[in-house]
């Protein structure tokens, strides 16, 4: 038997359910890994002694028609978690324990999962980098010195490292995809509506959409059958007929046409992009589809769209922790001096920039100028989209504009920082789903992701495509194991 931590989640699936690994062989050697990589800074939260537990448990009553047999796993801290600690990376939430279940994670353990732990990720998932968490920033497996992303870093970096065999992340403007891209792992961002998001610590409620992060695609597409389902209790939660995306994956696309969009191809992009897109052209024309270029014309104004609709609902959404109902409280002469206070003191500088932009653009004299006209144009960006699928199946673009940068390097230029999810904005503000799968290396040995954009609830096309190139690619992480103790 090879590495339990190397295996994939099919594979653990497999060997559990024909008796080879025991649930607690698994849960021992995840946990065990998952011990030596305090210098990732992965988890902010472990559950190994209930895990444990959990799977000696399961061991002696095991039930195989479960999706997900006594595997462990961990998942950001973004999602509540019943009688466990859920902080999304700030101060202000350091102590709040929920009384009750995210669904997303809930229809996971109904499945037969383990919670491992909570897993790292930038304050209230604002940030590209990891850095803005108020537990210290998550270090990339590939290089010491390295982002692994954001804000769902800590959820990528453990893949990566092979801490959980999967995991989720939450993506309001690339947070899974992004941190997928700089890690060499694969990240989907469902249609917006697929997944509820019920019991996730809101940022920005329009673009939020909870999404599966694997080694490979096909445990991406198994890990979204068990995620994705209708919610009586999220408003925003839409009923449609889910498929088997796990039983129905197939790497047989020919015929299906790939758009590429010309106006992906930014100014200052690193030729390094460039070329890998091209073999990633190369790829699925190998597979059997043909490609077409198309415009999206409105894609330039995507990124200061996001960054006034995603504050907005920001500022509105962070209202609520003002030290009275719970989380952090400071102490103050007054009532007001302790608002004042406890949101000085419990938001870090990045959710405190976001939160003074959104009350700005939504204050009396500015939400016509700014909140409304970034309405309209999203609006735009949308019906780009629906024009280019009238001739296309899937759209197909580089994940990001770089492959991960320096821990530091961003910090004090946030236009810089933003910059970072150029690709990948337009995808949440159209609420379409996206993959990133790894389609390379730079100079450097650093991963690079190709995005693969689906129509609307398409999620079972863009994961063909996807596993159809990854048959093509067939990518090699580099993880050396230098966080090992």
């Amino acid at each position: 038997m090879s590495d339990i931590t190397k295996q994939s989640l099919t594979e653990l699936v497999e060997n559990i359910e024909n008796k080879k690994l025991s649930s607690t062989d698994v849960t021992k050697a995840f946990i065990d890994r998952s011990e030596k990589s305090e210098k990732l800074n992965a988890y902010i939260t472990n559950d190994f002694t209930s895990a444990l537990d959990k799977a000696k448990k399961f061991d002696q009553k095991p039930n195989f028609d479960l999706k997900l047999p006594g595997i462990p796993m961990a998942v950001k801290d973004l999602f509540c978690t019943k009688n466990i600690k859920t902080t999304a990376g700030s101060k202000i939430l350091n102590n709040f324990i929920p009384t009750y279940e995210s669904t997303v994670t809930e229809n996971i353990w109904n499945e037969g999962a383990i919670l491992l732990g909570k897993l790292n990720c930038d304050e209230f998932a604002m940030g590209s980098s990891n850095e803005t968490s108020f537990f210290g920033n998550v270090q990339s497996p590939i290089d010491k010195n390295l982002v692994p992303g954001g804000s769902s870093g800590g959820s990528a970096s453990a893949v990566a490292g092979q801490l959980t065999p999967v995991t989720i992340g939450t993506d309001t403007g690339g947070s899974i995809r992004q941190p997928a891209s700089f890690t060499g792992i694969v990240g989907l961002k469902p249609t917006y509506g697929s997944c509820s998001r019920y019991g996730i610590v809101a940022f920005a409620s329009s673009l939020d959409q909870a999404g599966p992060m694997a080694q490979n695609v096909k445990d991406c597409a198994l890990l979204h059958e068990v995620i994705s389902s209708y919610d009586p209790k999220d408003s925003t939660s839409i009923d449609f007929k889910r498929k088997h995306y796990s039983k129905e994956l197939t790497n047989n696309i020919k015929g299906k046409k790939i758009g590429i969009p010309k106006e992906y191809r930014v100014d200052g992009m690193p030729k390094e992009i460039e070329d890998l897109w091209q073999k990633g052209i190369q790829y699925i024309k190998d597979c059997g589809a043909e490609t077409i270029d198309i415009s999206l014309p409105n894609t330039s104004y995507a990124l200061p769209t996001y960054y006034i609709v995603a504050p907005a609902e920001a500022s509105s959404n962070l209202a609520r922790y003002d030290g009275v109902k719970y989380g952090f409280r400071a102490k103050g002469e007054n009532l007001i001096d302790m608002y004042e206070r406890t949101r000085s003191e419990g938001f870090g500088a990045e959710v405190q920039r976001r939160i003074m932009i959104g009350t700005y653009v939504l204050s009396s004299g500015y939400y016509d100028a700014y909140y409304l006209k970034a309405q309209k144009v999203r609006k735009l960006i949308k019906n780009d989209f629906d024009e280019a699928y009238k001739k296309v199946d899937a759209i197909l673009t580089p994940s990001t504009p770089s492959s991960a940068f320096k821990i530091g390097e961003k910090t004090n230029d946030p236009v810089s920082m933003y910059l970072n999810d150029i690709f990948t904005v337009p995808v949440n503000l159209a609420g379409l789903p996206g993959i990133s799968i790894p389609a390379g290396h730079d100079s450097k040995g650093y991963p690079l992701g190709l995005q693969i954009i689906g129509k609307a609830f398409d999620e079972q096309n863009i994961l063909n495509i996807a596993y159809a190139m990854e048959e093509k690619i067939n990518f090699k992480n580099k993880i050396t194991d230098w966080w090992i103790k």
